[in-house]
């Protein structure tokens, strides 16, 4: 490719051209790159900053309670500090969507104890149904135009057509995409049939590798020093995300239809 001035612009290859044909709807960058985006805890302005460097195109700030002062401290200084996105959460009430949005949130994650091996209204006693929190944090996100990202508690499609009938813009999902090909966990046969690992993120075996700090606990390598608030196991293998997918969007479509 070239400008109006005969001076080389860019250069686009077929395999460029057969990528976008195949993946249209692929979100991605002026310079058409995929985009991504990476969670942050509180107060962690040093991998913020090495974020920022690598050209990520949101920061997540991520905590299992994020109607916190330090929630909003964060959004606010990273706000002031830089010029991308910013997603807070997770959160459960209009109020706490009140106070991140006007801390300058781009957007707000809901979900505060739905995810399929999460403990955390068993151990700490608290929590909202999921719909109910979509429904309360929508209302007050809708007044600023600011959407809303449902977190956890999708076990079918059905529930995706449900978090958005109730007023999220999208879903988060982990334990249907933990069972597929392209996810991390590792592939183990029990009883004759293939099974992925899993574990959620207030596991103890996810808190010693780093994620404690989510659930405002110190970090240690030493398990009886942490209270988990999630669980680990095994999800039926589900094949691949294009197929898979495929059938999610199929089933929120008929949603729609109804």
């Amino acid at each position: 490719m070239v400008n109006a001035k005969g001076e080389l612009a860019g250069l686009i290859t077929m395999r460029d051209i057969d990528r976008v044909q195949q993946y249209p709807l692929a979100a991605r960058d002026q310079r058409g790159r995929l985009r991504a985006g990476a969670a942050v805890g509180v107060g962690d302005y040093e991998r913020i900053d090495a974020l920022i460097a690598a050209d990520v195109d949101v920061i997540v700030v991520d905590t299992a309670h994020g109607h916190s002062q330090n929630v909003i401290d964060t959004v606010k200084t990273i706000k002031s500090k830089y010029d991308i996105d910013v997603i807070a959460g997770n959160i459960a009430t209009a109020e706490a969507a009140d106070d991140l949005i006007a801390a300058g949130a781009n957007a707000v994650k809901v979900g505060i104890g739905p995810g399929a091996i999460c403990t955390t209204r068993v151990i700490s006693g608290v929590g909202v149904p999921q719909v109910s929190a979509i429904i309360n944090c929508a209302r007050a996100a809708v007044k600023h135009n600011i959407p809303v990202i449902a977190d956890g508690g999708v076990r079918q499609s059905g529930d995706i057509t449900k978090a958005i009938a109730a007023g999220a813009s999208s879903v988060m999902i982990g334990s249907l995409f933990a069972g597929l090909k392209e996810s991390p966990g590792q592939l183990v046969i029990f009883k004759g049939r293939q099974f992925k690992e899993y574990r959620g993120m207030g596991s103890l075996g996810a808190m010693v590798k780093g994620s404690a700090e989510r659930y405002g606990q110190k970090s240690s390598t030493e398990k009886d020093k942490l209270v988990p608030e999630g669980v680990e196991g095994r999800v039926p293998y589900r094949g691949t995300l294009d197929d898979f997918i495929y059938q999610l969007v199929g089933g929120l479509r008929a949603g729609m239809g109804y």
